[in-house]
């Protein structure tokens, strides 16, 4: 059965309904200390490889929504500060998008991505460090 709706044009619709940052606008904000939680919502193996922003929670797309939901046996607290602003990345920014959309969707307001991804910032000067491999 053929798809109907393409992914590309899924993350074009999310976009339209989401709240979109550039990567110097998100360093700004970091550095201007404005309370945000950067979430790295790439998989582990990307992490490993490429490192991370220096700062963010590593919060895999795969398990967001359920360490986002009080009433999940996931759910992870550090989600139920409303104070800090969600900035969602990814690599390019498409899996972000969505995600960002989802969390908007289960009615969390605090809640944007980084257009272009991790390549985006760091080409704009986010600092970067390699996590330590958990296991």
């Amino acid at each position: 059965m053929p798809i109907t709706t393409s992914a590309a044009q899924l993350v074009a619709a999310a976009t339209q309904q989401i709240t979109t940052l550039t990567p110097l606008q998100a360093l700004h904000n970091q550095k201007a200390g404005k309370p945000m939680l950067l979430l790295d919502v790439r998989d582990v193996r990307e992490l490993q490889a490429e490192g991370t922003a220096v700062g963010a929670m590593h919060a895999p797309r795969c398990m967001l929504e359920f360490w986002v939901d009080p009433a999940s046996t996931y759910f992870k607290p550090v989600f139920a500060d409303e104070s800090k602003q969600l900035v969602l990345f990814c690599g390019l920014g498409w899996r972000s998008a969505l995600a960002a959309k989802t969390l908007q969707d289960m009615g969390l307001t605090n809640v944007a991505h980084i257009e272009g991804g991790f390549s985006a910032m760091k080409a704009a000067g986010f600092a970067t460090e390699q996590k330590p491999r958990r296991g």
